[in-house]
């Protein structure tokens, strides 16, 4: 577990770069294994879930001023900073959406093993991630409605949409909360937990995997966009490390709390607005790639920042 968490990067670019090839050269395939995304993306969540002390979220919001930290730069100041970098995206709607989409949600997943990697107090940080997940679910319909002027229900359809949400992110979320809590009572429960925990990174690798091979299409079709998308996601990266340092330091957090503030703000929850993103139809697709290739830059950037956030907040 260890190891893969060590490598995972090399991993995830691994597994997009077969899903991609194998797309490219067998079209038919792609369209084949588009149908397991949604299952297992489902499981992947599933697992995620299972991290976070979703059953003890009265302990997690004790620090108040960690708490307060986290909460004003990932919901008011980075927002803030994806409405100056709109201009220097792509004006196809659809990639602009994709945009929104994944750089107004922190992360529930990879953060946490960054965070430890980078020598952040990880026990914030775990602490900190429910209430990072529950808050976004509830702000990130009025960031697509504020940042792009369209209704995130209207651009799925409401029906689809509720499916959506229902069955990928309340369904996992509720059977995570009941297997913590059935746990707590239950050593088969624990157990089920410990074979568990192993599995996201593979996980992770299968879902990027499946979408690069199922969108390879789209993603050979939006090359001449990905340029400039690169570019607004490395400013955000460095906007995202100066804005964490500047608030810890503001609000005078510890060293290890302000690191665990940083990689906050600089890991996106691709996989939590990617069934989302996949759900809003043809006329969107290119929202989807946008998310996916987001992820692509931040792992890179994850490897910068494990080198310059332990230098920049010592």
């Amino acid at each position: 577990m260890a190891r893969l968490e060590r490598h995972q990067v090399w991993v995830y670019l691994g597994a997009i770069g077969a899903g991609l090839a194998l797309g490219a050269t067998r079209p038919e395939t792609g369209e084949v294994l588009a149908a397991a995304v949604w299952p297992t993306l489902g499981v992947l969540l599933y697992v995620t879930f299972l991290h976070l002390p979703l059953a003890h979220l009265p302990a997690a919001a004790r620090d108040r001023r960690f708490v307060g930290a986290v909460l004003v730069t990932n919901f008011v100041v980075l927002p803030a900073v994806v409405w100056s970098l709109l201009p220097l995206a792509p004006p196809d709607p659809a990639a602009r959406l994709g945009v929104v989409l994944v750089l107004v949600v922190p992360c529930t997943d990879w953060y946490l093993t960054f965070s430890h990697l980078g020598g952040a107090d990880t026990a914030r940080a775990l602490a900190v991630t429910p209430i990072n997940l529950l808050v976004q679910l509830l702000l990130l319909p009025l960031y697509v409605r504020l940042l792009v002027g369209e209704s995130l229900a209207e651009l799925a359809g409401v029906r689809t949409a509720l499916v959506v949400f229902t069955t990928l992110i309340v369904v996992p979320l509720a059977a995570a909360w009941a297997t913590e809590r059935g746990a707590e009572r239950l050593v088969v429960l624990r157990r089920v937990l410990a074979g568990l925990a192993p599995l996201s990174v593979p996980l992770v690798a299968t879902v990027v995997f499946l979408i690069a091979a199922s969108q390879a299409s789209t993603v050979a079709a939006s090359v001449e966009v990905l340029g400039r998308l690169a570019v607004v996601f490395v400013v955000f990266l460095v906007a995202a490390l100066a804005a964490g340092r500047a608030v810890g330091s503001i609000v005078g957090l510890g060293s290890g709390a302000t690191r665990a503030l940083v990689f906050s703000a600089g890991t996106r929850n691709s996989f939590v607005v990617l069934p989302l993103a996949l759900a809003l139809g043809e006329t969107w697709s290119g929202a989807a790639v946008v998310v996916v290739f987001q992820s692509l830059v931040e792992l890179l950037g994850m490897v910068a920042y494990l080198r310059v956030v332990p230098r920049f907040v010592r």
